[in-house]
């Protein structure tokens, strides 16, 4: 038996992504869970931003921003992004982190992700307690340390993406099987007639 809750956002695990925004001289990070693909015919994603927030006005202003996933490697970096403000920090001294010039945007993205992923904005959605940027993908920059030579597969599995559940961080688990799996038929084996 369920018991029953107030209204909530439970829906986990949620990306733990690195925001970043501003332009080449003056840019800051913001991590944010509530992001998410919206669209694939055009590639459109959105974040939702507190208003209050220091990248909020940032973001609202340049029409902007890169999302960029995280790893177990900048894991301490992310949350640490999440709860100083831009305001008093320049978070990517702090954190060691390497800002790279965006190509299809002002805002740089961060070098230690394994994917990078350029948005315009194309609508701010005023909803209550967060605001949503709803945004075009520009472009997708992808480390190219995780391509298989032989295969040319992106292997972002190989990358150590963290996600963030009920107020903590996870490292990714082990597959379970790829997309479509449960209606694949069995290949049948030689020896079988």
């Amino acid at each position: 038996m369920k018991q029953q809750w107030k209204p909530g956002t439970m829906i986990y695990p949620l990306p733990a992504a690195l925001i970043s925004c501003g332009t080449p001289d003056s840019s800051n990070l913001i991590t944010v869970g509530w992001t998410g693909t919206v669209c694939t015919d055009p590639a459109m994603c959105y974040i939702s931003l507190r208003p209050e927030r220091h990248s909020y006005a940032i973001v609202a202003d340049r029409m902007e921003f890169t999302i960029n996933l995280t790893t177990e490697e900048i894991a301490r970096a992310t949350d640490w992004c999440g709860v100083r403000s831009g305001r008093d920090f320049d978070k990517w001294a702090e954190n060691g982190l390497t800002p790279e010039p965006g190509r299809m945007v002002s805002c740089p993205s961060v070098a230690e992700s394994p994917v990078s992923i350029e948005c315009r904005v194309r609508e701010i959605i005023r909803l209550g307690s967060h605001d949503m940027f709803l945004a075009e993908v520009l472009c997708v920059l992808a480390d190219e340390g995780l391509i298989d030579p032989g295969s040319g597969a992106f292997r972002l599995d190989k990358s150590g993406l963290i996600s963030y559940s009920h107020g903590q961080y996870f490292a990714q688990g082990q597959p379970i099987g790829r997309f479509g799996w449960s209606v694949m038929k069995k290949k049948k084996s030689k020896n079988s007639k």
